[in-house]
């Protein structure tokens, strides 16, 4: 008898000082696709979309407005927003990185939009060919016409933690860059772990230094990779600073194609699992995740990443 027959994970009354629900914001159709090698077809990424917003999902970024040139894995995106059968209840956000991105996604009916920054000098030199503090120049016009338009913003900031080439990564620093994101009008900040060496005490210091600045945790989301096996207890940790938005990715899909030593993202299966067992609400049907999941990873010709997909869907 398998371990879901057995009825686990055991549910267990959520720990005082935990959220009593968790928003999954799903990355996998565009942060997961988009470290891909090869192509994949457009077809499959809508399945993909629809197979996970019937699991429950109810955010599920969708794809990417940058140029075609540097993320060609999703070049598709105006065919596949053309494509998506749109689910009541179900939110389907786009990266946008600048004023021609903003363009394409007003032109294709988007009404939820992220745009990305870095915490850090190198990778702002490296992602977005600008400075640190020069990338806000970027972002400004594109915050303020998408919300002009109506359209809700989200700010991803990157290497939140730690940074290949500049090693730790202050929170004074990090509180200093994301406060510009919400200043411009973002409505809530992803703190990103871009290569995935934060630590739970890292991310109790960073959400602490937030909240000293008088940001309160309803305006953060922390997203996590697994390289070092740290992402749920890091989640662990923003959860119990009262962070009640998650990013993870169907399958563990992912990465990021300008740090080469990002790895997979945190999979949405696993804390799934850990949130069931936490008694921590959240919407999404494990099973018909993990389906879903191992669907894609039929379609990939790989296994997936994620532990609880390789136990569950053999």
């Amino acid at each position: 008898m398998g371990t879901r027959e057995l009825g686990l994970p055991e549910r267990v009354p959520a720990t005082d000082g935990l959220p009593e629900r968790v928003t999954i914001w799903e990355v996998g159709p565009r942060d997961g696709l988009q470290n891909e090698k090869s192509t994949v077809p457009v077809t499959v990424k809508l399945e993909f979309l629809d197979r996970l917003a019937a699991a429950g999902l109810t955010t599920l970024e969708a794809t990417s407005f940058v140029h075609p040139k540097w993320v060609p894995q999703l070049a598709d995106a105006e065919e596949l927003l053309a494509g998506l059968n749109r689910r009541d209840g179900v939110r389907y956000p786009v990266l946008v990185p600048n004023e021609r991105g903003l363009d394409r996604a007003l032109a294709a009916g988007v009404s939820h939009i992220a745009v990305f920054g870095s915490a850090t000098e190198t990778f702002a030199k490296r992602n977005l060919n600008s400075s640190l503090d020069d990338q806000f120049a970027m972002f400004e016009p594109v915050v303020t016409r998408a919300r002009a338009e109506g359209l809700d913003v989200r700010g991803y900031l990157s290497m939140c933690f730690g940074d290949p080439w500049e090693g730790p990564v202050s929170p004074e620093q990090v509180v200093r860059v994301g406060k510009r994101l919400l200043e411009l009008g973002c409505s809530q900040l992803s703190l990103g772990d871009t290569i995935g060496v934060a630590t739970a005490g890292q991310v109790e210091r960073l959400v602490d230094t937030f909240t000293a600045q008088g940001i309160g945790v309803d305006a953060l989301a922390v997203h996590f990779h697994d390289t070092y096996g740290q992402a749920l207890t890091n989640t662990l940790a923003a959860l119990r600073r009262g962070v009640s938005t998650v990013d993870s990715s169907a399958g563990g899909l992912g990465g990021c194609p300008y740090a080469e030593s990002a790895t997979g993202n945190l999979a949405t299966e696993d804390l799934v699992w850990f949130l069931d067992g936490l008694g921590i609400e959240h919407g999404a049907d494990l099973d018909a995740l993990v389906s879903a999941s191992a669907w894609m990873a039929e379609r990939l010709g790989r296994p997936s990443p994620s532990r609880v997909v390789r136990a569950l869907a053999g």
